[in-house]
């Protein structure tokens, strides 16, 4: 490179230069790339720096414009997680983690009207073929891979026919 010419840089995210997006352009930006749920944007918006009236203020906005919507969120992360092959109880605590409320929670699952015990019986077919299995322990891994995929135990003991603790329906 020669003297005389000198390198651009590009503005960074520190630069002063460059002007600091407003919380309602940062979340909009976020929901132009997927949904999220209320409180997923807040997390974002303040670890990104925003404070909390900006904050508020913009989802309250983004909730006014049709934009952001907790009960559409949940429809699409519902779809597409029973689409992957996970239980009830799972999808439970999922949408518990994004804030939702337990009674919508159960409407959404109820509206789902999914066979659980079709879904559970397609997830062994994917994993472990078509054969089924004489041998308890190997009866006991795949009801533990369903267990873990959040089935319920009673689904997991007519798919798989092995014994399941109950306990692991107690989750609320």
């Amino acid at each position: 490179m020669s003297v005389g010419m000198t390198m651009r840089r590009r503005p960074g995210p520190d630069d002063p230069a460059k002007p600091q997006r407003s919380a309602y352009d940062k979340a909009l930006g976020l929901l132009a790339r997927r949904e999220h749920s209320r409180k997923e944007l807040k997390t974002k918006l303040r670890q990104g720096g925003y404070a909390g009236e900006e904050t508020s203020a913009a989802i309250d906005r983004l909730g006014e414009q049709h934009y952001q919507d907790d009960d559409r969120f949940a429809e699409v992360l519902l779809r597409s997680r029973i689409a992957q092959g996970y239980g009830p109880m799972r999808l439970r605590v999922e949408l518990k983690s994004h804030g939702l409320a337990d009674a919508r929670i159960r409407e959404l699952l109820e509206e789902a009207e999914v066979d659980w015990n079709a879904s559970a019986a397609t997830q062994l077919r994917r994993r472990y073929g078509g054969a089924g299995t004489a041998d308890p322990a190997e009866r006991a891994r795949r009801a533990q891979f369903l267990l873990r995929r959040g089935f319920a135990a009673a689904t997991v003991r007519s798919v798989t026919h092995a014994d399941v603790d109950e306990a692991a329906d107690d989750i609320p």
